[in-house]
């Protein structure tokens, strides 16, 4: 598709082998010859590089920037130290979630990285709302590393020896390959692991350079979903959207007290009086984890039941998948609260069939963070 964007690294992922697919406007690699099993086991086992320069990375700018921010999402920006980087979502209106984010306080700026797909609306959202007080400068000549799994740090210790002591959710810039990265210590797969900024010009050498580790393996976007959905974290567009609140979605513990009623910078962030009333009053549905029983997964769109038969469906399946480390398949899916209980005997729809299942605890995997 000649209108499909393409991230720098894309004639490496060609060279590599790797099966290209459409992606939030991106040609992204899906997988390579390793196959998806085996990457997302790769993953779990010693360290996997992914390519996600498609995701938005934005700096903030100016004296007003977190008081801004905090403006615009239910997070403590304010009291957030520097060099440490915190999960957060926009929220609108009616308490529904417009994007999730990670943002970091870098010292005099704030840097953000946002999904793909939402970006240009993110970055629309900030100018809107925090120009010309403050600065929005979206950056488009910078790729975005991932290196995760219990072997990144050793990996990346080899270019950077200090990147050893960083713990999860810490920032810093580090020299990497002769050249200026902004790395984190976090990731989207339940592992240890780095996301790394780097200038695009010097993407694909230090893409090489730590592929060259016989304990990294280029992982693609099939595994990085099972990777993801094992460590029981969301998915934008499918698990958490406009039009489900923080609440439903589970992610409470990512509202800090100081936020919330009761604390010192309480509400005044968009749709937070439907926030703080669910938080206080509860909410008619909730994700949950969802264990299948037998080895066909329930995939993203399954219908849940109540009962074997009879009946209306209670819920539905947002993201589903073999999970390669469970050796099992595996879901999440909103239910109603009063069936959200874990151990819960629910049934997916499959192919016109019931097949039972049970609510689980999230995450299906243990994470694996250096904290």
């Amino acid at each position: 598709m000649a209108d499909l964007r393409q991230t720098p690294l894309y004639d490496m992922h060609l060279e590599l082998g790797a099966k290209m697919v459409p992606f939030a406007g991106y040609d992204m690699p899906v997988q390579y010859p390793l196959g998806v099993m085996k990457e997302h086991l790769h993953c779990r086992a010693a360290a996997g590089l992914f390519d996600v320069s498609h995701m938005g990375q934005v700096i903030l700018r100016g004296a007003g920037a977190a008081a801004g921010l905090e403006a615009l999402i239910p997070q403590d920006v304010i009291g957030l130290e520097d060099g440490r980087q915190r999960y957060g979502f926009f929220t609108n209106a009616a308490g529904g979630i417009e994007d999730d984010l990670m943002f970091a306080n870098r010292g005099d700026h704030l840097f953000l990285v946002v999904n793909a797909g939402c970006k240009e609306a993110d970055v629309a959202r900030l100018r809107a709302a925090l120009e010309p007080d403050v600065t929005v400068e979206y950056i488009e000549d910078r790729a975005l590393l991932a290196l995760q799994g219990p072997a990144a740090e050793t990996a990346l210790a080899k270019l950077a020896p200090e990147v050893a002591d960083m713990h999860f959710m810490d920032v810093a810039t580090v020299t990497l390959n002769g050249v200026e990265c902004w790395v984190s210590r976090s990731g989207y797969t339940g592992e240890d692991g780095y996301e790394i900024s780097v200038p695009e010009e010097a993407a694909v050498a230090l893409a090489r350079a730590l592929l060259a580790d016989e304990q990294v393996e280029p992982i693609g976007l099939g595994a990085r979903d099972s990777l993801r959905l094992e460590a029981g974290l969301c998915l934008y567009g499918h698990d958490i959207d406009a039009a489900t609140s923080p609440v439903e979605a589970a992610l409470t513990w990512g509202i800090q007290k100081v936020r919330r009623e009761g604390g010192e910078r309480a509400g005044g962030f968009e749709g937070a009086d439907v926030i703080l009333a669910q938080l206080a009053e509860g909410v008619a549905r909730k994700r949950v984890g969802l264990l299948p029983e037998g080895r066909a997964p329930m995939r993203e769109g399954t219908e849940i039941f109540a009962g074997a038969e009879g009946g209306a469906a209670i819920g539905l399946v947002t993201s589903g998948a073999f999970g390669p480390t469970l050796q099992g398949p595996m879901a999440m899916a909103y239910v109603p609260t009063d069936m959200s209980q874990i151990g819960t005997q629910l049934f997916g729809e499959v192919r016109g069939k019931r097949l039972p299942v049970k609510v689980a605890k999230l995450p299906f995997t243990p994470a694996n963070f250096k904290r």
